[in-house]
């Protein structure tokens, strides 16, 4: 239970924000607008101070009670790794106290980061999935640098920073209480929740702006925090289950995500990756018609769905299951990056946009993402389809050809991708022809694959079952990149804005009036709600997912229990006693009638030139 107070992080951390914003600091250390920026108004910028106290208070209030080191923990060690997270969050809070006063260079920033994360290395913390010393390290310095600027990066918007950190501080203490108990993590992710949830109501308001930004001196302790949780939460079960390795990875993918889109679209546009702008993926779903607070708030149950899943792998503890999720998962998360990636931007935030060097490659960003995106698919569904065959691990022999198939496999995949037009299709108008041509591609990649491994390798012992199997995965995996996009477009559109739509009965279920409802579907502010059909067939069933309600001698009733706001007739070739039905029921519930017809013109340029005279 000494870990619990952690949580006395929460009343310090309100505190310190009351005294401050009382303070003369709250009218001198203010970040005024900008075109790079998105707040709207001049906004005190010291709520660091307050997080941070809260984290120190929560935590040190914990070890003094004893709830570091835990029943089975080394002393000496537990209580260095929480000491060493203290000493690099203070550094990075005093380097971004004085950026949110004075504005530090780039340099200084990365130095002050460096030096935290020799800290918490020195405290004890490391990689442990690499045996070599210094790739280990490496790795543990690029994880820990790169989570502090995620966060530093992803505080652009009211409430965005703190609820994903939330989030994720309140995943990490579950797991460290619950499935892998650390003592460590479960302390400082305790007070870093607290603090965040005392933060959170200055900054993330119900009318108005924020009163308080948390600035530089918040987020970097933050994203450093939770990076230095993710080592840690690794570092004493990586041995034991390689599950627990996806822990940090899923619970702070929507920073991962948001960081990596940043830094590829401003190296195409030529733009340093420091430099602010409102190109973050919270503006774009913004520039995609969602309201500030709900653009916030889905990319926080993202967030909190991902957290999820980790400790449902961590549960399961099964290398099958978590091959196949995670790799559905990576499919999914990343075309929704370059679903967002092609989302328009304000004209204010590409102004001034110099060449960048890598506007030069010949690839599309947006297809060369589909490239990188289908060889991590293509080499996961492979893994997968031998880890579902042979296990985790398999007989040398079987090895040696896994890793001679691979190669072959990607090159076939790519010879086969590209002439059936994988990389140059618009996704989110996909259907039912892109998913053949998807299967197909998989299915005449895998034979010339296997025939290309067949002639220049024996088989021996590896089963001709994992090539079935790697099929199956690789045509789901690629197929869900692929219509993830339609997914989420209208998933996004459903979600967008919260003002009524004009509600539309159409007259008519064949070609035309199908073509006019997907037309509909497309536009913002229109409803489908059913058809009217003289087809019995069609009756009570549903097309493009809206129901056929009757025929049009039925029209009054379905006029009533429709309540439409228009009626589009797409059969005006209709004898006229049936029009009739349709007239006489919409004039007697004043909804307005209007005919639809589409018409080719034999002789266009002739008509445009009479009218012209």
């Amino acid at each position: 239970m000494s870990a619990a107070a952690s949580i006395l992080a929460l009343p310090a951390a309100a505190l310190v924000l009351v005294g401050l914003l009382r303070s003369p600091a709250a009218r001198r250390v203010v970040s005024p607008p900008r075109e790079d920026r998105w707040h709207r108004q001049t906004t005190p910028t010291i709520g660091g101070i307050g997080i941070f106290a809260g984290l120190v208070v929560g935590v040190l209030v914990a070890v003094a009670l004893g709830a570091v080191p835990g029943p089975d923990e080394p002393v000496p060690s537990s209580n260095a790794q929480v000491l060493g997270i203290l000493g690099g969050c203070a550094i990075l809070f005093l380097a971004g106290l004085l950026d949110d006063v004075f504005s530090l260079p780039p340099l200084a920033k990365i130095a002050a980061q460096l030096a935290a994360a020799g800290v918490v290395l020195a405290a004890g913390l490391k990689v442990t999935i690499v045996s070599n010393h210094w790739l280990a390290l490496v790795l543990a310095v690029f994880w820990l640098v790169g989570m502090t600027n995620a966060f530093n990066m992803l505080d652009n918007m009211d409430g965005l920073a703190a609820s994903l950190a939330a989030i994720a501080s309140l995943f990490f203490a579950i797991d460290a209480a619950t499935l892998h108990p650390n003592r460590a993590v479960l302390v400082v992710a305790l007070a870093l929740l607290a603090a965040c949830a005392a933060f959170l109501p200055f900054n993330l308001r119900r009318s108005g702006g924020a009163k308080v930004f948390m600035g530089d001196s918040g987020s970097q302790v933050l994203g450093f925090a939770l990076a230095a949780c993710g080592l840690a939460a690794t570092l004493r079960v990586a041995g034991t289950t390689v599950v627990t390795l996806l822990l940090p990875l899923l619970i702070l993918a929507v920073p991962i995500l948001d960081t990596t889109l940043v830094t590829i679209v401003r190296l195409f546009e030529g733009r340093p990756i420091y430099q602010g702008g409102r190109d973050h993926t919270s503006h774009r779903l913004v520039y995609h018609g969602l309201s500030d607070r709900r653009a916030v708030i889905l990319l926080a149950a993202i967030s909190a769905v991902l957290g999820a899943t980790s400790l449902t792998y961590s549960v399961i503890d099964d290398a099958k299951i978590t091959v196949i999720g995670v790799a559905l998962t990576f499919a999914l998360f990343v075309q929704f990056a370059s679903f967002l990636a092609d989302v328009e931007r304000s004209p204010t935030s590409t102004a001034d946009r110099r060449e960048g060097f890598l506007r030069n490659i010949v690839v599309h960003r947006r297809r060369l993402v589909e490239v990188l995106v289908d060889a991590v698919l293509v080499t996961v569904s492979l893994y997968g389809a031998y880890v579902l065959r042979l296990g985790s691990n398999g007989t040398p022999s079987q090895q040696r050809y896994f890793m001679a198939l691979l190669p072959i496999l990607l090159f076939a995949r790519y010879l086969t991708f590209i002439p059936l037009g994988l990389y140059r299709g618009v996704w989110r108008y996909a259907d039912a022809r892109d998913a053949a041509r998807i299967a197909a591609a998989v299915l005449f990649s895998e034979f010339v694959a296997w025939g290309v491994i067949s002639a220049t390798r024996p088989r021996g012992d590896f089963p001709r079952a994992i090539l079935v199997i790697d099929a199956l995965l690789c045509t789901l995996l690629v197929g869900a990149s692929r219509f993830w996009e339609r997914a989420a477009y209208r998933g996004v559109t459903t979600l967008r804005g919260s003002g009524p739509r004009r509600r539309v009965l159409v007259v008519g279920a064949g070609r035309s009036g199908r073509s006019l409802a997907r037309e509909l579907r497309e536009t913002p502010g229109e409803q489908v709600v059913g058809f009217v059909d003289d087809d019995p067939r069609l009756w009570r069933r549903r097309l493009l997912g809206v129901p056929v309600l009757g025929s049009a001698d039925e029209m009054r009733r379905i006029v009533v229990a429709a309540r439409p706001d228009t009626v589009l007739v797409t059969i005006p070739q209709a004898p006229s006693e049936r029009l009739d039905f349709v007239r006489d029921a919409c004039d007697a519930s004043g909804v307005e009638c209007r005919f639809v017809r589409r018409e080719i013109d034999p002789e266009p340029w002739k008509s445009l030139s009479t009218s012209d005279h």
